[in-house]
């Protein structure tokens, strides 16, 4: 078996695009359609990356990312984000959240801008993974 990707997504056709890229690739994709759902099985599952929207219904990929990254048993998970809002609102919002008490969080491993052509997805997904 692979090494395990998760990919975080409200939408179907997003998931659907990203868990074929993983598999062609070799990898085992675990789906989630939502933060809170994600992060059950993120600890269930343990997967080597995961792939993150950051627009998503039930706990957002904002608010999942900070999650991930101020947990210590979590922060070692290398993640992608994969959103259609630009790279620098995301590391604002990060900011925000900073400014508000919460300690700062490292940048993404990568943050792609969809729509994401299925080489440059692949060529992140293996520049991490090996």
């Amino acid at each position: 078996m692979g090494k395990k990707v998760l990919v975080v997504d409200d939408d179907a056709d997003v998931r659907t695009f990203v868990t074929t890229v993983v598999e062609t690739n070799g990898y085992t994709p675990i789906v989630a359609t939502n933060g809170e759902e994600a992060m059950a099985k993120v600890r269930g599952d343990k997967p080597d990356l995961i792939i993150l929207d950051v627009l998503m219904p039930r706990e957002s990929g904002i608010r999942m990312y900070r999650g991930l990254k101020t947990d210590d048993a979590l922060k070692g998970i290398p993640v992608v984000i994969l959103s259609g809002i630009a790279k620098r609102t995301f590391l604002r919002s990060q900011a925000a959240l900073t400014e508000f008490g919460g300690q700062a969080v490292p940048e993404p491993a990568a943050y792609l801008e969809k729509p994401a052509e299925p080489e440059e997805l692949a060529r992140t997904i293996k520049k991490i993974l090996g």
